[in-house]
């Protein structure tokens, strides 16, 4: 926590106010500025949360499935290596995807495992 005594700038009207002039620490309005209808209105739109550890792991995994996702076409004619880096990208990505409840791109890393998993598996 901040001291009471410390300055922060309000980042709507730009003057400097004492710490307590602000709602908690993480808010950059203060609450003159905030309780104006306008921009109480727009407050109570937008809604204000942290990652939980498990989605921001969730979504740097996803992002190193997506880059294996993206260097895998480039990687098909070197003896497949291409079809065992779809497999990982669509492992890693499938978690980000999971949380964020976008079940059309799972069902698409799903039919990913499946149809790399046959071409790898198949004599």
């Amino acid at each position: 926590m901040k001291p009471m005594n410390s300055t922060r700038v309000c980042n709507i009207c730009g003057k400097k106010k004492r710490h307590i002039k602000f709602k908690h620490e993480y808010k950059k309005t203060c609450l003159k500025c905030e309780t104006r209808w306008w921009m109480r209105f727009l407050r109570s739109i937008v809604m204000e949360r942290r990652l939980t550890p498990l989605e921001r792991l969730a979504n740097r995994s996803g992002y190193m499935g997506s880059a294996f996702i993206m260097m895998s076409p480039y990687l098909l004619p070197y003896d497949g290596v291409g079809a065992y880096t779809y497999i990982l990208g669509a492992c890693f990505s499938i978690p980000q995807v999971w949380l964020a409840k976008q079940w059309n791109i799972v069902i698409v890393n799903f039919n990913l495992l499946i149809g790399y998993g046959l071409y790898i598996f198949s004599p």
